[in-house]
């Protein structure tokens, strides 16, 4: 068969992969007219706002909207329109862990994916690739298959690609135009293989053919999977080295680059924290533990929620060492969180730490107060409602603050707790906080992020994550 080019591509979800992945797409394939749709008419609307006040935050990711909207990147709700025009369609919903039925707090919830794919052939009028680009269980195309040729008119032909992201909150854009490697999965057929080689000419237009890689369907689709967890597989190593150092009096940050030195481990991911958070490590893993319980492989699935259960033990440890250090309580104390978003570099604030350390520190009454450069006001109060689902709102309100500026915020209270690393936060004048607050004053670095001796110069009693060093 010979391959269909693609002049017309449709992404349904304008979130944080489905936006900057084809607006990458619009702007490096002049020739080829992308339209993004989404239900959701507020943030089609941000994506359009002429001040390009943009829904998500990612470095970059403006520019290459203010090259590409208009010309051929189009966001739109008109979700039809652009099924029946395009020759290929990327799936890019949500796919959250189920918080009810049956798997509910390990398996992926593929209710956005099916709809969506009901809803392309119900609308279709022609042939379509259509092309898994959200994170799904394994065989998820299989079930995407069986719903299209049920539910479309005759004659209609689907071809289904798995083409996972690997993307990093922060440099998604940077990722996007130099990629390790781009991962299309299709069936072994001469149809899948055709239909995937249209998907590879798409991306050929700046990515080197060496680096797109074709592979089975369901080897793709548990590639992403498997790179997800042992990416934070990683992390949980580092983590749990980090409390042996802090019991011992060794450095993490020692421990983990003369570990780092050696060629077959490599430097990456190795930075001890407070905790993994975003959208992907802790669903996904958990999305291959409830795989391995239905394949009967109770091992399997035991190693992999070890590396879940050792974030949360991770969280727990740091808030803990909060209390503890400040005199076994913190009830009506002040305690600043700088940060709230999962990573510096992001808005994006799904499965981040920071909510946790709050939740902790509100459930032994402490007052405290937020600031964050990049996530929303009514962000920050959702996620909170969420954490704290049987306290109403009102009440949260009550507890905390959210600052206009991190200088703000670290003013006049008894601990700061940095929670993400943006750099602004080693950039205050930390002599100048340390005048207002009340003392002895703290701070607790989750992210190693600050140079401890110099504010124990200025007067601070300072806790690193990782460091066994006395007060």
């Amino acid at each position: 068969m010979a391959p269909v080019t693609v002049k017309k591509i449709c992404c349904i979800g304008a979130g944080y992969v489905g936006g900057p992945t084809c607006a990458v797409i619009a702007l490096k394939c002049p020739d080829i007219t992308v339209t993004i749709v989404d239900l959701n008419k507020a943030r089609i609307d941000a994506w359009n706002s002429p001040d390009y006040k943009l829904p998500i935050y990612e470095p970059g990711l403006d520019d290459v909207v203010k090259q590409a909207r208009g010309r051929n990147l189009f966001f739109s709700t008109e979700i039809d329109k652009a099924i029946k025009e395009a020759d290929l369609i990327f799936v890019s919903v949500n796919t959250p862990t189920k918080k009810s039925g049956v798997g509910a707090g390990f398996a992926a919830d593929l209710n956005y994916v099916e709809s969506a794919t009901r809803r392309i052939a119900a609308v279709a009028t022609s042939s379509k690739i259509v092309v898994e680009k959200s994170t799904v269980p394994m065989r998820t195309a299989e079930s995407m298959r069986t719903i299209l040729e049920a539910n479309s008119k005759p004659g209609l032909r689907f071809d289904i690609l798995s083409n996972p992201e690997f993307l990093a909150e922060g440099t998604a854009i940077g990722d996007l135009f130099a990629p390790d490697r781009v991962l299309i999965g299709s069936l072994q057929t001469p149809e899948g293989k055709s239909a995937a080689s249209s998907l590879i000419d798409v991306y050929a237009h700046w990515v080197p053919k060496e680096r797109i890689l074709t592979v089975g369907l369901w080897s793709s689709e548990l590639s992403k999977l498997a790179a997800n967890a042992m990416l934070a597989q990683r992390i949980s190593s580092i983590n749990a080295l980090s409390a042996i150092c802090e019991a011992t009096g060794a450095n993490i940050d020692e421990v983990a680059h003369a570990v780092g030195k050696d060629s077959r481990v490599g430097p990456k991911f190795l930075r001890a924290s407070v905790g993994f958070g975003g959208s992907c490590f802790q669903k996904d893993i958990l999305n291959l533990v409830y795989l391995s319980e239905s394949l009967h492989l109770p091992e399997v699935a035991a190693y992999w929620r070890q590396v879940v259960t050792m974030n949360e033990y991770q969280k727990r440890r740091f808030s803990k060492t909060v209390v503890d250090t400040l005199f076994n309580t913190i009830t009506g104390k002040n305690i600043t969180v700088l940060g709230f978003a999962f990573k510096a570099d992001t808005g994006d604030t799904r499965e981040s730490a920071a909510i946790t350390l709050i939740r902790d520190f509100l459930s032994e009454r402490a007052r405290v107060t937020i600031y964050d450069p990049q996530v929303d006001e009514a962000q920050i109060w959702l996620d909170l409602q969420e954490a704290l689902p049987d306290t109403p709102l009102e009440n949260i309100k009550k507890q905390v603050i959210i600052a206009p500026s991190a200088l703000a915020a670290a003013s006049n209270t008894d601990a700061v707790v940095i929670a993400t690393e943006w750099k602004e936060f080693v950039e205050i004048d930390w002599a100048a906080v340390y005048g207002t607050m009340n003392k002895p004053a703290f701070i607790f670095d989750g992210r190693a992020i600050l140079d401890a001796d110099e504010l124990r110069k200025i007067g601070f009693t300072v806790k690193t994550i990782g460091r066994g060093v006395a007060f």
